[in-house]
């Protein structure tokens, strides 16, 4: 596959992973997700692939396209695996309904 190629396909990654965690959490509001352990794993795992596809994002596009946080991208799986119990379900819950939807908007605008 093509660089060029590649890139464009770990941005549709990104944000099709984004926009499911976005329909996870629609309507939803913090203690429902606390205790519902199915939506904070389906939550957790799309913020990890997320932080996975976006270190694999070239050094120079990211330099090219500073208004996408990649560093924050790219921290999201360092954070889910070293944070445990109630201190990562409010990082995921944060991450997901307000980190998420800035870095969204950007995006879409790359593809």
């Amino acid at each position: 596959m093509h660089p060029d190629e590649q890139v464009k396909a770990y941005l549709w990654d990104i944000r099709d992973a984004a926009r499911e965690i976005a329909g996870f959490v629609r309507g939803v509001s913090f203690d429902k997700f606390e205790k519902n352990k199915v939506l904070r794993y389906a939550v957790e795992r799309q913020l990890k692939l997320i932080g996975d596809v976006a270190d694999h994002i070239p050094p120079k596009f990211r330099k090219n396209h500073p208004e996408i946080d990649w560093t924050q991208l790219t921290r999201l799986h360092h954070m889910i695996e070293h944070q445990y119990g109630e201190t990562l379900t409010k990082r995921l819950w944060l991450a997901a309904t307000e980190g998420l939807p800035e870095i969204l908007k950007p995006l879409e605008k790359l593809l």
